[in-house]
């Protein structure tokens, strides 16, 4: 078993963390929420003072931060990871953030002699609660190797996609996607709604048909559909309507930067932009169905 650093207990590095923990590593943590350490101590991890004492005297470190701004800010500088951590240690950031900023962290991880993968995840609080998380990895092939053993006790789909960034550029990919299935999804039940159609008769047959997704399938957004579901507890997230709307911009910039048209990207994209625009942007990523209901 290994010893691990996890820097980031928000609603998803929280549940990888406490599966290492399941999986019998020994996890030091660090994150700026008191409440979210005091968790993490509950279930098992070492608290710390400082990311920096996170990442001492550890095998592998893995974050779980919201942007490539907090990505660069956790790694770079005097009071950085890749500055504090020992000398061998394996650098995994899960985060999703814009493939220029995790190849400028892997060039400066591996300037300073660290091994390091962009590994980003899909799959949701769900996912990470249940440790069946994708893990989409950019690095070298023998990195990919080593990290298995520490991946493998948050996921059970661990893929290597290539060299540094092109983890984050395949999960950019997937979650343009995602944001365009949670906004069809949401039109198309409501319209059966509207329709006549009784949501939960009209959700089987979709989910056992052409139009099934993994949005409908896990976060449907009409009221008692799907017990589990984000609607039932009035849109608490989950994945935050937020996040959604910085991954279909990342997306967007991708696309732009590579003359790729992605016009039901962008058009997503602007949906999400409108239910930022109407305060919502805390709320679980299937609140989209406002835009639909009116609901705003």
């Amino acid at each position: 078993m290994a010893k691990i650093g996890f820097i980031g207990l928000g609603n998803m590095g929280s549940p990888m963390a406490r599966n290492l923990v399941k999986a019998g590593h020994a996890v030091q943590v660090f994150d700026l929420n008191d409440e979210a350490m005091s968790v993490a101590v509950q279930f098992g991890a070492k608290r710390c003072a400082s990311l920096q004492e996170a990442a001492k005297g550890v095998e592998f470190v893995v974050t779980m931060v919201p942007t490539g701004k907090e990505t660069r800010a956790v790694y770079l500088g005097p009071d950085g990871i890749i500055a504090h951590a020992s000398p061998g240690t394996v650098l995994l950031d899960s985060s999703t953030i814009d493939v220029e900023s995790a190849q400028a962290v892997g060039a400066a991880a591996k300037a300073a002699g660290f091994e390091m993968m962009d590994t980003p995840v899909s799959g949701g609080v769900i996912g990470a609660e249940n440790a069946t998380l994708t893990f989409m990895c950019g690095g070298e092939a023998k990195t990919f190797e080593k990290a298995k053993a520490i991946l493998g006790g948050m996921g059970k789909n661990l893929v290597h996609a290539g060299a540094s960034g092109l983890g984050q550029a395949a999960k950019i990919c997937n979650n343009m996607l995602a944001g365009i299935c949670a906004a069809a999804s949401a039109e198309a039940m409501v319209l059966g709604r509207n329709l006549g159609l009784d949501p939960k008769v009209l959700y089987g047959i979709i989910t056992t048909s052409s139009g099934n997704n993994f949005s409908l399938q896990y976060s449907c957004a009409i009221p008692g559909v799907v017990p589990t579901a984000a609607v039932n507890r009035d849109f608490k997230p989950g994945f935050k309507a937020a996040l959604m709307l910085k991954d279909l911009r990342l997306a967007q910039d991708a696309a732009k930067a590579t003359g790729t048209p992605t016009a039901i990207g962008a058009a997503a994209t602007q949906m999400y932009a409108m239910l930022d625009r109407a305060g919502h942007a805390e709320l679980d990523s299937s609140a989209i169905v406002k835009l639909v209901t009116g609901d705003l």
